[in-house]
Order: C-alpha cells, then structure tokens, then sequence
C-alpha cells in the first residue's frame, strides 16, 4: 500500500465523485482527473481563500470542477476552458448530477484563446486550475497570473509527469514546458509558492 492509497482509504466514498470517475470511463475519456487527495485540496483551498470566483484550464469529466465548486462562496461561479464540447457536456452533467449545474459555465474551444478573450472582457478571478495539455502549461501561467484579483490561488496538476519531470533523460516539449512552468512557479516574484510531490505533483500559487 502506497502513502496516498492508505491517506485515501482514511475517507469515505463520495457519491458524486464516484459517479463522475464512472462516467468518465464508461465514455471512453481519459482516466486523468485530479487524484482525489488534491480534490479535496481544491474544495478546502477555495474554501480558505474565500473565493467567489474560479477559472478551469480543462474540465475533462467534471471531477474537478465538482471539487472547486464546491469550496466557493455561495453564489460563487466557476468558469471552466474545455477544448472538446463533449467534454463539456459530459463535465456540465456530472456537476449538475451533484447540485452545482448552476455554479459553472463552460467556454469550449482552444484555452489560448479564451484566457485572450476574458482578458479583453475585463475579467478577473480569485482561483485558478491548470490541468490541460502541458505544453501549454507556461502560457496559461503568464494568463493566470493576468487574470488574476491580487491574493488569487493558481494551481498546476500533474507537475511531475510520472516521473518524466525528473528524469534527465527526457527531454519531450511536454517536459520541457512542465519544467519551466515549475521553475517560474518557484522563482517569479508575483508569486508566493509551494510544490507538493505527492500523487502526481501539485504546484500551488498565490498571486502578491
């Protein structure tokens, strides 16, 4: 038994999250939702912080956006980046299965894109969640960061990459763009930072 298998059998199952991870496989989705240690990480976070408003970089199943929802101020609104609309669809019916379907709104289509476009619209946001294609890791970093309400969370998943981070061997762009998202999250001076190597890794950010 793994530390994180023996800190996961502390809790018990979740009946809304059980149900999402269902329907993510039984559509065929990628088995690449935040572990569930880290989701209950996301909900306590947003809950510390007070945020009312959140950003999703890839809603996959909905999984994490449950998680995120859940910890926000009531009333509170996440919006969430989904580059497939099926995604979205199949993300908005778990969320709505668990009560939230009214806390989320999703904006399909390329990530880039859409940070430009809610940067032109003026928007800003107290909490972050970067879990999309890990090329594009560096370049939602620098949106987030201009998104953002001074004091906001950023959090990054699956900074280790199995083990592909830290092995010199590998040098693949989606290393290579993890790596320097790691790095500016440790050295950028807007930012006040920790990474958790747990699971798959977590980076977390506040915004000065």
């Amino acid at each position: 038994m793994t530390d994180e298998q023996y800190v996961d059998g502390l809790y018990g199952e979740d009946e809304h999250l059980v149900r999402t991870k269902n329907g993510i496989a039984e559509r065929g989705m990628p088995d690449i939702s935040i572990a569930d240690g880290y989701g209950r990480l996301l909900t306590m976070l947003a809950a510390m912080s007070g945020a009312k408003t959140a950003l999703e970089i890839g809603a996959l199943g909905g999984y994490s956006g449950i998680c995120i929802a859940r910890g926000l101020a009531k009333g509170g609104l996440l919006t969430s980046l989904e580059l497939k609309a099926e995604y979205a669809e199949v993300a908005k019916l778990h969320m709505t299965e668990a009560g939230l379907g009214d806390a989320v709104e999703y904006i399909v289509g390329d990530a880039r894109e859409s940070l430009v476009q809610l940067q032109e619209e003026g928007r800003k946001f107290d909490f972050f969640f970067i879990d999309a294609d890990k090329e594009g890791y560096p370049v939602y970093l620098e949106h987030a960061i201009a998104l953002a309400n001074p004091g906001a969370i950023i959090i990054g998943d699956n900074i280790l990459l199995r083990g592909r981070t830290t092995d010199p061997a590998k040098e693949g762009p989606s290393v290579k763009a993890v790596r320097h998202f790691n790095q500016q999250i440790a050295s950028d001076d807007r930012l006040m930072s920790t990474v958790l190597p747990g699971y798959d890794g977590l980076a977390i950010a506040i915004v000065k």
